[in-house]
């Protein structure tokens, strides 16, 4: 499972003119879930990146989760995390996951979240999307959990 972490001041997502989830400071959460991953996968991404410490600290430093500052998730699905750009000028994306079990991996995803953060926000699953965002940093981090054997 690929994700790509933004810390922001605040971000939202507009489908069709209408906004389906805001967040003010947190983190921006791009999500692609990959062939061969599994609940595992997503519950050890998900403790991972409520553990990251990317915000600021008294000091500072970067110290504190977004568990410390209370800050909200916007949660939004982009299967292009997973663009194969080896052979050629066209991405490939034959590493994502199927869209049934993208979109049921991505629902498990949010539901965790949900269950385990206070403030949980989310884009629409195989949507046309804008997102906007004011990153905070900027910090921006991949991270990826990968299934094992």
């Amino acid at each position: 499972m690929i994700s790509l972490l933004q810390r922001v001041s605040q971000a939202s997502v507009t489908v069709a003119g209408r906004e389906v989830g805001a967040i003010g400071p947190g983190l921006l959460v791009l999500l692609c879930a990959e062939r061969g991953d599994t609940d595992a996968v997503a519950d050890k991404l998900l403790a991972k990146l409520l553990k990251l410490r990317i915000f600021s600290d008294a000091a500072g430093k970067m110290n504190l989760s977004v568990q410390d500052v209370a800050g909200g998730l916007l949660i939004v699905s982009q299967f292009t995390l997973a663009a194969d750009t080896s052979g050629g000028n066209r991405p490939s994306f034959t590493g994502a996951a199927a869209p049934d079990e993208g979109r049921r991996l991505y629902d498990y995803f949010v539901a965790k979240a949900r269950a385990a953060h206070p403030v949980v926000a989310t884009g629409e699953f195989a949507a046309d999307m804008q997102v906007a965002l004011i990153n905070d940093g900027p910090v921006t981090i991949p991270l990826r959990v990968v299934a094992t054997a």
